[in-house]
């Protein structure tokens, strides 16, 4: 039975067997580095360093932390506005993405794309893509290319919310996905509000799955903020699609503490929902589960958790000692010069 919208997940996908313990603390340092460096960029926010728009994942961090580790550096990322745990993990380092966020040139888009452009072609994270949907078409034109050069048992993974699903680009994707037999892992972070609209109030048809499986493609509804459930159906789904070059849509069920982007006032869903939720934290529910299961010790967690603002502070005085992009530079890529 799949969860309303109101309440959060229970019993999905948890019957994972227990991973080694260097694994295991590895992706609770890869959860502890996003929440912190989100944390970090809400403060800075606040103090005004960092301008624009800002969309956090703060409760998210298992989607991340449990797909990325999957792909292979051949393999191409595709993500949302919503995307720097995913910009992280790929292996974007978080000095060039703080200095993004600041608007400096040393940033992983020279500081013009802020929060919601982060990019980086070294380890083929195609973006950050600020269109509701928009990453949809880019990600099947990645998958068509890999299969026209061709470059065998490439994997093109795209992340998007369930607002995205409402978009004509996702169903055009989709179809064309499963009609060429694209090898596109399509990743619906279902946090269960498209901005401020409930689900259940913009979609007569809440089962996403049945959308994806309306073009024939396989289908997995997982707890996304069970970081070993994540972690499992990616690795089944990401062989499965490397394997056949088809597509899958993998939907994993998760939830943001935080509003929606920072300028969002948040009327649209009630406080006790949201601490409902919390109780379902992945970063601490994981190191729970690790800590019953003898694999970590208290001061292991204050260890990883130190290092992780360690590594964020350092990425933030790197950005503070980053520079503007000079005046004359700013024509710089708006033309590209005639081939001689």
């Amino acid at each position: 039975m799949k969860p309303n919208d109101e309440h959060p997940p229970q019993g999905i996908g948890t019957d994972v067997r227990q991973p080694p313990r260097a694994w295991s603390l590895d992706r609770l340092h890869d959860m502890l580095r996003i929440r912190r460096l989100e944390e970090r960029c809400a403060e800075l926010y606040g103090e005004q360093k960092i301008r624009g728009f800002l969309h956090l994942a703060i409760g998210e961090e298992a989607v991340a932390a449990g797909v990325l580790p999957n792909l292979q550096p051949q393999d191409n990322v595709v993500a949302t506005y919503r995307e720097h745990g995913h910009a992280l993990l790929r292996g974007v380092a978080m000095n060039a993405i703080m200095a993004e966020m600041f608007g400096k040139q040393e940033g992983c888009s020279r500081g013009r794309g802020g929060s919601m452009h982060l990019f980086d072609a070294a380890t083929r994270f195609w973006g950050g893509n600020a269109i509701v949907g928009g990453g949809l078409p880019l990600a099947v034109g990645l998958a068509l290319a890999d299969q026209l050069a061709p470059r065998p048992g490439c994997v093109t993974a795209c992340f998007f919310g369930e607002g995205a699903v409402a978009e004509g680009a996702f169903h055009e994707s989709l179809n064309l996905a499963a009609l060429w037999r694209l090898p596109v892992l399509f990743i619906c972070e279902n946090n269960l509000y498209a901005m401020g609209t409930a689900l259940s109030r913009s979609q007569s048809q809440i089962d996403l799955t049945a959308k994806a499986a309306s073009y024939g493609l396989p289908t997995a509804h997982i707890n996304g903020m069970n970081l070993l459930a994540v972690h499992a159906a990616a690795q089944a789904a990401i062989e499965r699609v490397r394997a056949g070059q088809t597509p899958f849509f993998l939907e994993l069920h998760t939830y943001r503490f935080r509003a929606h982007s920072m300028f969002d006032a948040e009327l649209y869903r009630d406080k006790a929902e949201v601490e409902r939720w919390k109780q379902h934290d992945p970063i601490q529910a994981f190191a729970a589960q690790l800590q019953a299961a003898g694999l970590l010790e208290p001061q292991e967690l204050e260890q990883l958790d130190g290092r992780s603002r360690a590594e964020v502070e350092a990425a933030v005085a790197f950005a503070e000692a980053g520079t503007w992009e000079p005046p004359e530079q700013l024509g710089r890529d708006v033309l590209t010069p005639r081939p001689a």
